[in-house]
Parts: structure tokens; C-alpha cells; sequence
């Protein structure tokens, strides 16, 4: 019985090691940006920013809405086409679902082991 427990420890342990998927970057934007271009990537940053839940979320860390338009106006062309670009890629803080589902997993071992050796 316990060298089943130790196997199925060491395969919990081998399966609870969530991988790390990369992505592709794009590369940076070409140091001539048009203005127009600029523009568009600031109207939906800001679109962005103006979310209710977006807004409370940096208010709750210390940022009104004016110093979070400043930052943003300072940001290169580059810098702000990469986060336009990348937007949609955000997530706020915590666990991604993948990870809630591991954990959970994880804890369904755990619990069968538990049951099992008892």
C-alpha cells in the first residue's frame, strides 16, 4: 500500500507541473509610426482604461483616471502599439482557469490517495 501511495504521489507531482506555453512577441513598430496610427492605439487603450471594472481596479492601487492618462500619453509610439496590440492578452491578477483546473485535479488525487491508504 505505500509504495502506491508513493507512486501515485510521484505521478501527482509529474502531472501538477503545469507547462508554460510561449507565444509569439511581435516585434516592435517602426520608429515612424504615423500619428494616425498613434491615435487609434490611444482611443482603444483608453477604451480600455474607461472600463468600470478596469478603472476600479487601478483606483483600488492608487491610480485616478487623470494620472493613468498621463502615463499613458508619455508611453513611446512603440511601447503604445505593443500594448494596443496586446491588449487582448491581459488578464487581471490570479489564477487562469487552466491552473484552477490543475489545482483542482491535484486535490481530486490527493483526496483518492487519502481514501485509498485509509
Amino acid at each position: 500500500m505505500k509504495r502506491f501511495a508513493l507512486v501515485a504521489l510521484v505521478l501527482m507531482v509529474a502531472f501538477l507541473a503545469v507547462p508554460a506555453f510561449a507565444s509569439p512577441v511581435p516585434s516592435k513598430t517602426a520608429a515612424n509610426q504615423s500619428i494616425a496610427v498613434r491615435d487609434a492605439d490611444l482611443a482603444l487603450v483608453h477604451s480600455v482604461v474607461a472600463n468600470e471594472q478596469v478603472a476600479s481596479a487601478l483606483a483600488a492601487r492608487g491610480l485616478n483616471q487623470e494620472q493613468v492618462n498621463q502615463k499613458i500619453a508619455q508611453l513611446s509610439n512603440q511601447d503604445l502599439h505593443q500594448l494596443a496590440q496586446n491588449i487582448n492578452q491581459l488578464q487581471a491578477a490570479g489564477l487562469t482557469q487552466q491552473q484552477w483546473i490543475w489545482i483542482g485535479i491535484g486535490a481530486l488525487v490527493v483526496l483518492i490517495i487519502v481514501v485509498a491508504t485509509s
